[in-house]
């Protein structure tokens, strides 16, 4: 049962790093990263990149904290609940209901530790240091990307479809927020 349970934990830490590049994307400056990649960050030019194309990113994000999510609960239901439901067994007044406790007390755990370790922790350092790590992550983003892609394509999609039935063109620009009014 330890294999399957450190497999858990590092689906949830790579959730977590999806959730940290996402929070740090999303609240990194747009006119900072700029700045570092005329600097000669070249990272930051990547991070800036895909921050102007927030629907693929986020498309991306969302695949991939979806497909992990996923995964760590059918595993965690298929693997460690059934070895649970086996330890649980062991103790007479609990045979009765030893399956579904274990199911219960294994989704409440990876619910938990998915929430701390996989999202919580994770955007909290991003808001500390949002374009430090928006340009450390941004490579390996724009690589998820590309190898999504076909993924992100339809999610993109849909997204433009939903946003269409609210009569709200998907292509509209964002509004130029106060500090890039400053900045000129």
């Amino acid at each position: 049962m330890t294999v399957e349970i450190v497999f858990i934990i590092l689906l949830i830490i790579l959730n977590g790093v999806f959730a940290m590049s996402e929070t740090a994307l999303v609240s990194a400056r747009k006119l900072r990263l700029q700045q570092l990649a005329d600097e000669g960050h070249e990272s930051a030019g990547v991070a800036l990149e895909l921050a102007n194309d927030p629907n693929r990113f986020l498309s991306t994000v969302q695949f991939g904290i979806s497909l992990i999510g996923t995964l760590a609960g059918v595993f965690g239901g298929a693997t460690i609940a059934e070895k649970l439901a086996v330890t649980l067994n062991s103790a007479t007044w609990l045979q009765p209901h030893s399956e579904s406790l274990a199911l219960g007390l294994v989704v409440v755990g990876i619910t938990y530790l998915s929430l701390i370790i996989g999202e919580l922790v994770p955007k909290r350092l991003a808001l500390y240091h949002p374009e430090r790590i928006a340009a450390g992550m941004a490579r390996f983003m724009r690589g998820l990307s590309v190898f999504a892609s076909p993924f992100v394509r339809i999610l993109s999609l849909s997204t433009e479809g939903v946003l269409r039935l609210f009569r709200i063109k998907p292509s509209e620009d964002p509004p130029v927020t106060e500090e890039e009014v400053k900045a000129m």
